[in-house]
């Protein structure tokens, strides 16, 4: 590998200002969203049935990408091991390693239930895609783009991300309780203790993992993680039909949390339709006359991209006032922390 081709794979991977690092976070997005897909296809027990090619395919194909990102995002971190135990490092080992044991091991472990259960962990991947577009945010610092949009877009991939993760804990939580394949483990295992002691024979009834209380047929709701979904959207914005509700001690703790999140995001979204109502109907200010809405926006939005990355904003602000090149701030920003800040210290000369 040439110093250019090493120098470009490198900014790819960590330099926010760099049009390919967007495109590889987009290329990275869609392989989450498909992996996502893929694992909620795969509790619909006719379509796995009839495609189940097709959904080890996508298992494998993003299962590479996500291999290779997670060996980008190593090699090229400052500090190997700081990223390796870091938020964003474990979510990105867990959401691999599962299926990587499994493919590996495929004979040994394929019966090993946890393991194919831990795999719902890549559905914590989709957090990845609020972190890019608040990346995303940052990196547009004086540049004109709608800011309703922006925080739309940064809504619905949050959303998106809590219906997902939601929806995939209750299905694990009750769901897989009561799968076929799971009833049928559990009706084998009872037969061969009632075949072993010599009692009569019984009906395999599943129960919480936690608590030990039966699943009746008549609680058994949770079947996929589409339908989970659809509980999800209603507990969200707080309908709650109730023909959907979980019966286990962790799909309830789930429950909760899911009505928190929905009380949260939907304050959030009324908020933000709210604004766009009065953009829509009073104009660009909202409150105030129009001078001072065009002073204290800018500031506002300035306010906001420092905080999320206060070193990138730095640096934007330099190339916008001329002081350092777009080239050299693109250089800089590649770097570590510590380096950045020492190229940016003859500021307080």
């Amino acid at each position: 590998m040439s110093y250019s081709e090493g120098a470009f794979l490198e900014r790819m991977f960590t330099d926010v200002t760099f049009i390919w690092y967007r495109r590889f976070q987009n290329f990275i997005a869609f392989f989450i969203i498909l992996s996502c897909a893929g694992l909620a296809l795969e509790t619909l027990t006719d379509f796995s049935a009839n495609y189940g090619w097709v959904l080890s395919t996508i298992e494998k194909v993003t299962l590479l990408v996500f291999v290779l990102e997670y060996l980008g995002n190593l090699y090229f971190a400052p500090s190997k091991l700081k990223f390796i135990f870091s938020f964003w490092g474990l979510i990105d080992l867990m959401s691999i390693l599962p299926s990587l044991i499994l493919l590996l091991n495929a004979n040994a472990l394929r019966g090993a239930k946890v393991l194919r259960v831990m795999r719902v962990l890549r559905v914590l991947r989709v957090l990845k895609l609020a972190k890019q577009a608040l990346q995303m945010l940052a990196a547009q610092v004086g540049k004109k783009r709608n800011p309703l949009i922006v925080n739309l877009n940064i809504y619905l991939i949050t959303l998106f991300a809590v219906v997902m993760i939601s929806s995939s804990v209750m299905y694990y939580a009750e769901g897989a309780q009561y799968s076929p394949q799971t009833i049928a483990d559990g009706q084998a295992a009872l037969d061969a203790s009632i075949a072993a002691s010599g009692g009569d024979a019984q009906t395999y009834v599943p129960s919480d993992p936690l608590t030990g209380t039966p699943i009746g047929d008549d609680k058994r709701f949770f079947d996929s993680i589409p339908t989970a979904m659809w509980w999800c959207f209603v507990t969200l914005t707080t309908t709650g039909y109730g023909d959907l509700y979980p019966v286990t001690l962790l799909g309830r703790i789930d429950a909760v949390l899911t009505m928190f999140a929905g009380l949260i995001l939907f304050s959030i979204l009324m908020n933000l339709v709210g604004k766009t109502i009065m953009v829509m109907l009073f104009g660009e200010a909202v409150g105030g006359d129009h001078a001072d809405a065009k002073h204290e926006a800018p500031q506002g939005s300035l306010d906001l991209q420092a905080r999320l990355n206060p070193l990138n904003t730095a640096l934007v602000l330099l190339e916008r006032q001329h002081l350092i090149t777009a080239d050299q701030a693109a250089r800089i920003a590649g770097k570590p922390e510590a380096d950045i800040k020492m190229a940016l210290a003859w500021l307080a000369d």
